[in-house]
């Protein structure tokens, strides 16, 4: 996990919101899909809430049946506009309504990644608190079957102070004598840590050149010369963004019961 102690975010307690927009292109309203026996918004939140950092979860959405679904097993929902840009600004709204500090941690969990260790969750905060930076994620060496090459995995590249010097869909580093992306690139892992009040200055700030270019958006925070601690972390999990995805984790959870 890097130069960061983990034992850091265990004494920094965090509130993880995870944005569920019931809209989506690729596939509609899966936050409720259930052929599970759970909506997969709950396999995100059941998985989150085990962090140890964590003292509260909360879902944020823009539409009444995802609050519904959420109160059935027990979760915390908070309403949002149904116009935000990003999930950053989605996120910044529901930490005004649930009255956070400016100096708390805000964890930004994406709604459709229902087998998230818990542990990134920690890093991420660990990352955060013991950089003095103002965001705080992970990224994860590739895996078996990944490709940096691949423009739907997101490769980071570090400084030697484990911050991050830049994000990209290109295959970066790119080793020249090989002609070929390098073998030790790292994925980026879409988990972010903030306090508050930096998470609201964030999704006020103007988008960024980059940021449009390679769609991005943590690029608009570099782009704006802030920092990015990275914590490293193997991770395997998959989101969720096709119905064919989603029936590979219906498989994975059948399985495993």
């Amino acid at each position: 996990m890097g130069r960061y102690d983990r034992s850091v975010s265990t004494t920094t307690p965090a509130v993880a919101i995870i944005p569920a927009r019931l809209g989506s292109t690729r596939f509609p309203e899966k936050v409720l899909a259930n052929r599970t026996g759970w909506a997969l918004i709950r396999h995100v939140w059941e998985s989150a809430r085990l962090a140890s950092c964590l003292r509260d979860c909360v879902v944020a959405t823009d539409d009444a049946r995802v609050v519904e679904a959420c109160a059935g097993f027990g979760a915390r929902a908070v309403m949002t506009s149904a116009e935000h840009p990003n999930g950053t600004s989605r996120l910044s709204e529901a930490a005004r309504a649930l009255g956070l500090d400016d100096d708390e941690v805000v964890v930004n969990v994406q709604g459709d990644e229902p087998e998230l260790d818990p542990a990134l969750i920690d890093a991420a905060v660990t990352a955060l608190v013991s950089s003095g930076a103002e965001i705080g994620t992970v990224a994860s060496p590739l895996g078996p079957g990944q490709s940096v090459a691949d423009p739907n995995i997101v490769k980071a590249v570090l400084r030697a102070d484990s911050t991050a010097l830049y994000f990209s869909r290109a295959p970066v580093p790119f080793d020249r004598d090989a002609g070929a992306g390098h073998g030790g690139a790292l994925r980026h892992v879409g988990l972010y840590a903030y306090r508050a009040g930096f998470l609201h200055r964030y999704a006020a700030l103007a988008p960024t050149p980059l940021e449009t270019l390679e769609k991005l958006e943590q690029l608009r925070a570099l782009e704006h010369s802030h920092r990015i601690a990275v914590a490293v972390m193997a991770s395997s999990h998959e989101g969720i963004d096709t119905p064919e995805q989603y029936e590979r984790f219906v498989a994975r959870w059948a399985a495993r019961r």
